[in-house]
């Protein structure tokens, strides 16, 4: 007969498995659920709005917003909390970045914990955003978004100067020039070529702005029918030597060295270019669906946003952000439950509400809180219409040390003019011993 003490410790080692207090749980120690995000000040308050339905829901729930400054602040951050044993329970990270982490180890899987929930189903999500985020098979994180690039157009300003509004099916001719015919003086003549005629006709409304990046140049590498890298999956080294690839290149060059319509270095140190669209000097813009809560405080013009052009076919670049969790995360239990509503289909209509975000749940992104036609932008499907030709860039775990050497000599390339052929052996001889140095899922 089993003694009263040890049935006693039996039956609270029971209890203690049954609730998920038990040895092999998740460890909690009933602090707040630290959210490790970055963004500009409306990003923010779209997480904060987010948060603040799920604790009214939640009355015992507490999540604590942590807010990086910029990208490289948040992945600082989040080495070193790691590093130090004290990572935050979750953090939001687009797939581009979160390779470096997923390498190490250090990024729970969470495919049981989708398995046993009633609010998630996988098959509601857009499987290109899903895939963005599974590493040796497994589903690290999960998704709240799914976007592709778009062009912002200023309706107010194709309007004054009487220039057709960008529509789909444009070609990259079409968009230089529109880009050509959008760029004005102060009289609002036409300015073509670069400044070298003068500073009396030097821009006051730019034609287009784009930075010159990997991720701006893929797709149009892409509809060219090119390849950026030799192996998509396990990359060893760019391939902008090939024809289509050195086509869009030169063509991303020449919209500042030929055609002058993009601002110069100078122009874009002193005013970057989404505060140069919001101010009213920039005719379109490249970049993805998080500008929309800042262009939605504009209020002294109507704006828009139109496709990608295309050279060949339609091909889009995939933007993706998506929660993540720790492996040493202190509260995963509670994480869980707010990031299950998050992703869910009330936490995503909440945030798709304050126009951050592309959800990436399909019934969500196709509902009225997404597509609301009182909302800029009008024609917000363009994004929609865009995922099924979206092609991810890779995950290897060198990534973003590639995009950041890749931006400089990009950027000397628009900027200074430099020579396409030694752009192309500078980007693979500086980049090469980063891939090689790479790890992939």
């Amino acid at each position: 007969m089993m003694r009263p003490k040890a049935l006693l410790a039996l039956l609270l080692s029971a209890l203690l498995l049954a609730t998920g207090c038990g040895s092999g749980s998740d460890p909690s120690d009933g602090g707040p659920v630290r959210l490790l995000v970055f963004g500009a000040p409306e990003e923010l308050a779209a997480y904060r709005t987010l948060i603040g339905a799920y604790e009214k829901k939640h009355p015992d729930a507490d999540v604590q917003l942590i807010e990086a400054s910029d990208r490289k602040d948040l992945l600082a951050r989040l080495s070193t909390s790691v590093a130090g044993g004290a990572p935050p329970d979750l953090f939001l990270m687009n797939y581009r970045f979160y390779g470096q982490f997923a390498a190490k180890g250090v990024i729970e899987p969470l495919d049981d914990r989708i398995a046993g929930s009633e609010a998630l189903d996988p098959t509601d999500y857009y499987p290109v955003a899903m895939d963005a985020f599974k590493w040796d098979g497994k589903q690290l994180c999960l998704p709240q978004n799914v976007s592709s690039l778009a062009v912002y157009y200023n309706r107010t300003l194709f309007t004054k100067y009487g220039v057709a509004e960008p529509k789909a099916g444009w070609t990259w001719n079409d968009m230089v020039g529109t880009a050509t015919m959008m760029t004005r003086d102060a009289n609002g003549t036409v300015v073509k070529g670069t400044e070298s005629e003068g500073a009396a006709l030097r821009p006051v409304v730019h034609g287009l702005g784009v930075e010159p990046s990997i991720i701006r140049l893929a797709p149009f590498v892409w509809s060219a029918g090119g390849e950026i890298v030799d192996d998509p999956a396990k990359p060893t080294r760019f391939t902008l030597e090939g024809p289509a690839a050195r086509e869009a290149l030169k063509n991303l060059v020449d919209l500042r060295q030929a055609y002058g319509v993009t601002p110069t270095d100078e122009e874009v140190e002193a005013e970057d270019d989404e505060s140069r669209f919001a101010n009213g000097r920039l005719a379109m813009l490249m970049t993805s669906r998080r500008a929309t809560t800042n262009f939605r405080t504009v209020k002294g013009f109507e704006w828009d946003v139109a496709p990608l052009p295309v050279y060949g076919k339609p091909v889009g670049v995939l933007h993706s952000d998506a929660y993540c969790m720790p492996t040493g995360a202190k509260n995963k239990a509670a994480a869980w439950r707010f990031l299950e509503f998050a992703i869910a289909e009330e936490g995503q209509r909440i945030i798709a509400a304050t126009g951050r975000t592309v959800p990436s749940h399909v019934e969500v992104a196709n509902s009225p809180e997404f597509l609301d036609p009182a909302q800029p932008p009008r024609n917000a499907k363009v994004f929609l219409d865009a995922i099924p030709t979206v092609r991810a860039l890779p995950t290897v775990s060198t990534w973003p040390e590639i995009e950041d050497v890749s931006y400089g000599i990009l950027e000397n390339a628009m900027f200074r003019g430099d020579r396409l052929d030694d752009v192309i052996r500078q980007l693979d001889t500086e980049t090469r011993p980063i891939f090689a140095r790479g790890e992939h899922g």
